[in-house]
């Protein structure tokens, strides 16, 4: 029950994350940063409250690990650095470029999907080390949310006078009314709110699914969601559908089949009465 419970909560909160995410962007295609350095504080206040106990409790898990495994950290977080820090500073539109500021802005795009690929390879390779740390330590999904998400906050200080930027363009935003409650707050503010709220969900989601499953069906299952937020944000926001997206979504459905191996699983099925046929 727990890993379809930890699956849906991954679908559900990130298709709606991924929609709030845009509305930010094409409001403020930089925005990368603040709403990045939001989601790793909430993260990180809500399990030092609840999980660490105000620091009180110390951790489940000791954090002993080797050079190996702080170098593999390392490389995900600059990565991801990588590719925040290039995606804020695209803020320009694609009219006002000249020839050799669009041959410069497509080199940065090949450098930040080649990291983010690189990034995607380490994050991998660090779930097979919290498998492997689950086996010997027992389940702690919520520690190790924290511990993912407050030990890097001191990166963000590289990011601050971005973020205080930022944070003054939505102060300017249009106000908005919340439903229900009725709080009045610029609009921008209240997509990152709801940003914030659907990405915990998501990856609380995520990390429950490393406790419960082995680390390459959590690699799957969070590559098939990155996949289904895309086609959601596609059809959602109405953007063009090509035929290679068709493509892609072929290919993904064909390796989703590969993966829970479908057709061995009914030749299985098929072949069985026929061994012990011939046993009789």
């Amino acid at each position: 029950m727990r890993p379809a419970l930890a699956v849906g909560l991954v679908f559900a909160g990130c298709c709606s994350n991924v929609i709030f995410l845009e509305l930010l962007a094409r409001k403020h295609p930089g925005c990368g940063n603040i709403v990045t350095f939001a989601q790793f504080l909430f993260i990180a206040v809500e399990g030092f409250l609840f999980e660490a106990d105000l620091g009180r409790k110390p951790p489940a898990i000791p954090i002993r690990y080797s050079i190996f495994k702080y170098t593999s950290i390392a490389l995900v977080s600059v990565g991801i650095f990588i590719c925040t820090f290039m995606s804020a500073k695209q803020v320009t539109s694609q009219s006002s470029l000249s020839e050799n500021d669009g041959f410069q802005a497509f080199v940065w795009w090949l450098l930040g999907i080649g990291a983010l690929t690189f990034a995607l390879l380490m994050s991998a390779r660090m779930g097979i080390f919290q498998e492997t740390l689950y086996k010997r330590f027992g389940k702690h999904s919520k520690e190790a949310l924290f511990y993912n998400h407050a030990l890097p906050l001191p990166g963000f200080v590289f990011l601050a006078s971005d973020i205080y930027d930022h944070a003054v363009l939505f102060n300017k935003s249009e106000l908005y009314e919340i439903p229900v409650i009725g709080v009045t707050l610029p609009i921008m503010w209240f997509y990152l709110l709801m940003n914030i709220i659907t990405q915990y969900v998501c990856i609380r989601g995520v990390f429950i699914l490393t406790t419960e499953c082995a680390s390459l069906t959590v690699t799957l299952v969070v590559t098939l969601r990155k996949f289904v937020s895309l086609i959601f944000s596609i059809l959602y926001f109405q953007n063009p559908f090509t035929l290679w997206h068709w493509l892609g979504t072929l290919f993904v459905f064909i390796g989703t089949l590969m993966y829970t191996e479908v057709w061995n699983n009914l030749g299985t099925t098929k072949s069985e009465p026929q061994k012990d046929s011939k046993k009789n």
